[in-house]
């Protein structure tokens, strides 16, 4: 079976079981999102140790974490929503709002996070009462596809149509673009050339920007929180996840005393010239991250670059060499290596980390360590950036918590600065389409002319 023919399968089995599950009311929506997460939940140090292997990248115990955590926010976060029938009754607009199905959602899931991203995003299109089929990478298809024969097994019991989770057991570039010209609705995680592919198929899609999340450190913070969060941050699954703290940015004055800290909560600071040298051209090749370090840890990435780290080292900390495109090191580093900047005012800060963003990042993210509200706010005003997360660990926060508001999500929207389609935490709320009943208001006040045009 030729590639258009094998994918033509998949939708026609994935209408049939969408249009019944279509039938399922509220509470029986539910019941079934809330077992995809169980799934993950119980099964989480399995499942971690299958995409550690397979994928021979992140850290074992932290995907356990991301597994149980990921579970546990987006159940939370979904079990209260309304997606089936009259979601919304606004009687002082006489509006009535209806959640509809969008059909068979198409996802593109990646390698760095195999197991979660197709947990959120069959979570997102059952909430909707749609079909799912996962396109994996193909470095992680065989936990991928256990992943999905877990869900299905579970399901069983509901009384749940076949097929109404599927994936590509064989997957390939050719058989992805097929897929995502097929369904309803695509949504991609992962590299920026499958994004921009989605985004061309023809089809309405949902996509993630680059990530390379500046890190500003304000001055009136307590270091001894700050510093082993942002560490905590940046080796989290050995620097894979987007959301990742990619810089530390920190006022000139306190900088010695700031990698300090660094040092005394397990960085090794590089501020020598070769080893700088040493350490760029390990990780970029012509200007590219290289992919032989992405999600490896720090004392292979040392070894690499012929550096004598001790062993007990859990990050390394560059000083960066100037900022933007002055550096390579300002770009994203999917590993445990987190460039340092210094700056004099606040605002300088601010021009520093949009510098980084316009190279790599803009639309995504920056994290910052403050208690000034004026300052955060001023930060949240000029950067180009999709979420400003304060006080909070990055890459495990950014994606929603129980702690902040961000909707919990696994696919991260960049706005227009990052070639998306929405510049926020992509939810259930993408996978239904809205139907709305416009009421006549016989009691509407009509302004006059005078009210409406006069100063």
């Amino acid at each position: 079976m030729d590639s258009k023919e094998y994918v033509k399968s998949l939708i026609a089995k994935a209408k049939i079981a969408q249009q019944k599950y279509e039938q399922f009311n509220q509470a029986e929506v539910d019941v079934v999102v809330r077992e995809i997460a169980k799934v993950v939940f119980d099964n989480a140090v399995e499942l971690a140790r299958m995409a550690a292997d397979e994928t021979r990248m992140g850290v074992f115990e932290d995907k356990i974490k991301k597994n149980q955590g990921k579970a546990k926010i987006l159940w939370h976060s979904l079990k209260p929503k309304k997606s089936v029938g009259i979601i919304n009754r606004n009687e002082e607009t006489g509006i009535v709002e209806i959640a509809k199905p969008v059909g068979v959602v198409g996802a593109v899931t990646p390698c760095t996070n195999p197991i979660v991203t197709p947990m959120c995003n069959a979570m997102f299109a059952l909430k909707g009462r749609n079909a799912i089929i996962i396109a994996p990478h193909p470095r992680a298809k065989r936990c991928g596809k256990y992943t999905v024969e877990l869900f299905n097994k579970a399901l069983e019991k509901y009384n749940v149509p076949e097929n109404l989770i599927q994936i590509i057991e064989e997957p390939s570039v050719e058989l992805t673009n097929e897929l995502m010209k097929a369904v309803d609705v695509v949504v991609a995680t992962g590299g920026m050339g499958m994004v921009k592919a989605a985004y061309s198929s023809g089809k309405p899609a949902y996509g993630v920007g680059a990530g390379n999340v500046q890190c500003i450190v304000d001055r009136d913070v307590e270091l001894k929180e700050a510093v082993p969060k942002i560490i905590a941050g940046r080796i989290f699954d050995n620097g894979i996840i987007c959301s990742g703290e990619q810089t530390v940015i920190a006022p000139e004055e306190d900088y010695d005393k700031i990698i300090e800290e660094f040092k005394m909560n397990g960085a090794y600071y590089i501020d020598d010239k070769d080893e700088k040298e040493a350490l760029r051209k390990v990780l970029f090749v012509d200007g590219i991250m290289n992919k032989d370090v992405v999600g490896q840890s720090v004392q292979k990435i040392a070894e690499m670059a012929n550096l004598d780290i001790p062993k007990d080292t859990k990050v390394i900390l560059v000083e960066a060499d100037g900022i933007g495109t002055e550096d390579i090191l300002c770009k994203e580093k999917m590993c445990p290596v987190i460039a340092a900047f210094r700056y004099k005012e606040f605002s300088e800060a601010v021009s520093i980390a949009q510098a980084n963003l316009d190279v790599e990042g803009k639309g995504h993210s920056v994290c910052i360590h403050s208690n000034n509200t004026a300052n955060i706010e001023y930060a949240g005003v000029n950067l180009t950036i999709s979420r400003l997360l304060v006080n909070q660990i990055c890459a495990t926060s950014n994606g929603g918590s129980f702690f902040n508001g961000l909707a919990p999500t696994t696919t991260l929207g960049c706005g227009s600065w990052g070639n998306n389609s929405v510049s926020e935490n992509v939810d259930y709320k993408h996978f239904i389409n809205v139907s709305r009943i416009g009421y006549f208001i016989k009691d509407a006040k009509v302004p006059g002319d005078e009210e409406l045009w006069g100063e």
